[in-house]
């Protein structure tokens, strides 16, 4: 069982174990160890960043531990995560590298990993360098530690590679987008490119400071962006999280919608163009039964997986299937990226806002959504709420009020100590009845 990393990576509070320097390098010796299995030929590491604070003390600390083992390591700067995935792969690298805590609050940081094709590690690549953090590794020989440089064209190789993704000759002249960057990742990547592509571009979020990632700002609190929308009348709003790895939309009048609408409008709009691999959407237990019903009226499945975006990227590429994501934002399109790209995402809505001439009102109300209510229980590290009788009655009985007219799912976080508790149901008075009941219970089992 993994102890260090979690569903995306290694996560913690900056200057906490497990987000220390000591930590970092350790980790940094243990994966370069790991990618560079023989001493013979060039080996590299692309690392980026995103705008925290702490993403200074982690970069110096992984590439000490990376050049120690004889990787070289080449820093690209604060660049949002799909461009980590993309320079891995483009770059011939042997491993990427990506320091972002992705929505969490700037107090928090986070290590992801990716291969050289690309995609996020395994479960069993990330036990293997657990074991090897754990033991130890043998340094390389003085003549052998590796070098470390700057690389300064990886955001606008990463530019380029979003615009080749649209559709040939698209142009954005004419729509007004309100692009929120969280004080982030894409905080100048994200306004060049709808530049560039025509748009009247309104940017905000876009003065970090290292401690403003995320606050008051991005997909998990857009209100700043949705009044922006209103203020400038603007036709779209675009927000991203920390790393921009996720997208949230803004139609002109300010109204807020998820990823689950966002990937029903790409699924039927690829569908139709005989685009959508395998005729199915790969989503996570998290996204509404609207979404499920939407794609089964047109005779599309839903494939539903754990959450995480890496168990949506297996599940894709398991079956041959080129479009997936999260509720939360996270949209794959393996045709284009080899991990969740909420400004790719954000594109290719407004490609179709201008191909059809819609609104985006029109666009990001493809469903009508099940009611849903999530509820987040704060536990402490070491305890175990889940596995109390009185929270497992309470499952139960929970269950048994729903009785086939709704699901409910409870669940851990992988990126924070948070018990989730969802459910969804037609009857919002046995929805509200489901979710408190649970939540009641597992809230007097932390107390406990």
């Amino acid at each position: 069982m993994k102890k260090l990393f979690g569903t995306d990576g290694v996560r913690g509070t900056a200057n906490t174990d497990p987000m220390t320097a000591e930590t970092a390098l350790k980790i940094g010796a243990a994966v370069g160890r790991y990618f560079r299995r023989d001493a013979t030929g060039v080996h590299r590491v692309v690392i980026g960043k995103d705008t925290r604070l702490s993403g200074y003390m982690l970069e110096s600390a992984l590439t000490a531990g990376l050049t120690s083992t004889g990787m070289n390591v080449l820093l690209l700067g604060p660049v949002p995560t799909p461009c980590v995935g993309l320079m891995t792969r483009s770059m011939r690298a042997d491993l990427g590298v990506m320091i972002s805590a992705s929505h969490n609050p700037a107090e928090d940081n986070g290590i992801k990993f990716f291969g050289p094709d690309g995609f996020k590690l395994s479960d069993r690549a990330e036990l293997e360098i657990e074991a090897l953090v754990e033991n130890g590794v043998e340094p390389a020989q003085p003549a052998n530690i590796g070098r470390a440089k700057r690389i300064d064209d990886a955001r606008f190789r990463y530019g380029e590679r979003l615009k080749a993704s649209l559709p040939r000759g698209l142009w954005l002249e004419g729509i007004k987008v309100v692009v929120d960057c969280a004080n982030g990742a894409a905080w100048r990547a994200a306004p060049e490119v709808l530049w560039e592509l025509g748009a009247e571009v309104i940017p905000v979020g876009t003065s970090p400071d290292g401690l403003n990632i995320n606050r008051g700002c991005g997909s998990t609190e857009p209100q700043m962006a949705a009044e922006t929308v209103i203020a400038h009348g603007a036709d779209v709003g675009i927000c991203l999280d920390g790393d921009a790895d996720r997208v949230i939309l803004i139609d002109e009048h300010g109204a807020v919608a998820d990823g689950d609408q966002l990937m029903a409008l790409l699924a039927a709009r690829w569908a139709e163009d005989g685009r959508l691999a395998g005729g199915a959407l790969v989503a996570t237990v998290m996204s509404n039964l609207g979404l499920e019903r939407f794609l089964s009226a047109r005779g599309l499945r839903l494939e539903r997986t754990a959450v995480g975006d890496r168990y949506v990227v297996e599940r894709m590429r398991q079956g041959g299937f080129n479009l997936g994501g999260e509720q939360s934002g996270h949209i794959v399109m393996t045709d284009h990226a080899t991990t969740g790209d909420g400004l790719m995402a954000g594109l290719h809505f407004l490609a179709e806002m201008a191909r059809s001439g819609r609104r985006a009102s029109e666009l990001v109300r493809q469903f009508e959504p099940v009611p849903q209510m999530l509820k987040n229980v704060r536990y402490e590290t070491g305890q175990s709420p889940l596995e109390t009788s009185t929270v497992q009655a309470a499952i139960a009985e929970a269950e048994a009020v729903l009785n086939g007219s709704g699901r409910l799912l409870i669940r851990k976080s992988g990126t924070e100590p948070l018990i989730r508790v969802m459910a969804e149901a037609e009857d919002d008075a046995l929805l509200t009845r489901a979710v408190d009941s649970v939540v009641e219970a597992v809230q007097r089992a932390v107390n406990a």
